[in-house]
């Protein structure tokens, strides 16, 4: 049972099911995108992994799942932080749910993975050279004259412009939202940052949504602590663009940067510990307010999912479990709400931090798998993709679902205590848990059923 900042009211969101997808055969950790390559770290090219950083609700049991910029947890170029030439993707998986007769979980989960969609632009991009860095070009092989495919890489960029570029090839995703009419995906990045809109089927490119100038790094460099060193404004380094929300009218994009931005760090006080939250029109493209966040618990947010169209649930964090060889303590989902917030998009971090969306605590991931029976040892440290699912039965009540997956680091070959896969846990709650909030779920018009 956790608590929700509410005088009178405990939420009873409890753990309904929990399952692992280890690729498109048993045991095979490959994805379905066809690519028999090996990356310059020696990594086959269709390694299936990392899907828990975003994960999004398509209708029916479909989800969409996107993995980071890729396997760079192998050690073997520090000029490029380990980052190869991986294409992004997003993946297509059934989650079937059916209910457990037997004793543990109230349902069984089976994930199946159905389509990987690769990521490109139709004009151009600029891939790293390679030059100087001791590694070879990052224009990925596939490409073709109509195709020019995003990477992971982090050389891949014009050194003459921002890191506000929309032709630079490097992309690091980190969210991924559907459109109303599920025809389109919304992917946020902490490279730039970005939003980009693409083609669910395809994975082209169609609309980039400009963030606030003050969000790009002036000089981008190829590895993180050389980029913090060259610029004193905008995002840290892998640090970006991190959550992302639609809202259920389909109409407004809602991010969320994983930390402070640079100029707001330095200011010291609640400064640093301010995540700036942006809006953005869909159909004009324009950014329309800033709202502020105070990291109380964690050690930055990994996501933002839209309980209704004006109230949110954010993911803080830190990363100590699974993976990191430690015990797992922050996992928390936050309820705040931005209908009243005041916009700061004019505010320095100390004045913005003043006028911080208060928020309640809805979930605590760790307190719920622990009373479940779950080691804390083997809670994922990486909790980052959170999205609402459908409602289910159980024991004559609907309730309704919120779908939790981690970010394995592509790490998930380990043997014994340490094997890390990609993981799912479903959690149902009722109306009553909510404390006064509508759950407002978004709807789903597609035409791509499983």
């Amino acid at each position: 049972m956790v608590t929700v900042a509410c005088a009178s009211l405990q939420a009873q969101v409890t753990l309904l099911a929990r399952g692992t997808l280890t690729g498109s055969s048993a045991g095979s950790y490959q994805d379905l995108s066809g690519l028999k390559y090996t990356l310059e770290n020696g990594v086959p090219a269709n390694l299936l992994g990392g899907l828990g950083s975003g994960i999004a609700y398509a209708g029916g049991n479909t989800f969409l799942a996107v993995p980071d910029r890729g396997p760079n947890g192998v050690s073997f170029n520090s000029a490029v932080d380990d980052t190869v030439a991986y294409v992004n993707r997003f993946h297509t998986i059934s989650m079937q749910l059916t209910p457990n007769s037997g004793s543990g979980l109230p349902f069984r989960l089976t994930p199946t993975l159905r389509s990987t969609t690769l990521l490109h632009a139709l004009l151009p991009l600029t891939y790293g050279s390679g030059a100087g860095l001791n590694i070879i070009p990052g224009k990925p092989p596939i490409n073709t004259l109509l195709k020019h495919y995003f990477t992971g890489r982090s050389d891949g960029y014009d050194p003459e412009h921002s890191s506000g570029d929309p032709f630079d090839a490097r992309l690091d995703p980190e969210s991924i939202r559907v459109s109303n009419d599920g025809l389109t995906v919304f992917i946020s990045d902490e490279y730039g940052p970005y939003v980009y809109q693409f083609l669910r089927a395809t994975g082209e490119r169609i609309r980039t949504y400009t963030l606030p100038a003050d969000f790009f790094v002036a000089n981008p460099k190829p590895t993180g602590d050389a980029e913090q060193a060259a610029n004193n404004t905008g995002r840290v380094p892998n640090k970006g663009m991190e959550g992302l929300a639609i809202t259920p009218d389909g109409r407004t994009l809602v991010g969320i940067v994983q930390n402070s931005l640079i100029q707001d760090a330095a200011e010291g006080g609640d400064a640093a510990n301010l995540l700036r939250i942006v809006t953005i029109d869909i159909l004009s493209g324009r950014t329309t307010h800033q709202y502020a966040y105070l990291l109380t618990t964690g050690s930055g947010v990994s996501e933002i999912t839209a309980l209704n169209d004006h109230e949110m649930i954010v993911d803080e964090r830190d990363g100590k479990g699974l993976g990191d060889g430690s015990k797992a303590k922050v996992k928390q989902l936050f309820k705040i709400d931005i209908k009243t917030a005041t916009d700061v998009s004019d505010m320095d971090g100390t004045t913005a931090a003043t006028h911080a969306v208060a928020k309640t605590l809805f979930l605590d991931v760790v307190q719920v798998l622990t009373a479940s029976g779950m080691a804390n040892t083997d809670i994922p440290a990486k909790i980052e993709g959170v999205a609402f699912g459908p409602d289910v039965k159980y024991n004559g009540k609907t309730l309704h679902t919120v779908w939790v997956a981690n970010d394995n680091d592509f790490l998930q070959d380990f043997s014994g205590p340490n094997t890390n896969p990609n993981q799912f846990f479903v959690f149902g709650f009722t109306d009553a848990d909510l404390s006064g909030s509508v759950y407002g779920p978004q709807p789903h018009f597609s035409l791509f059923r499983w």
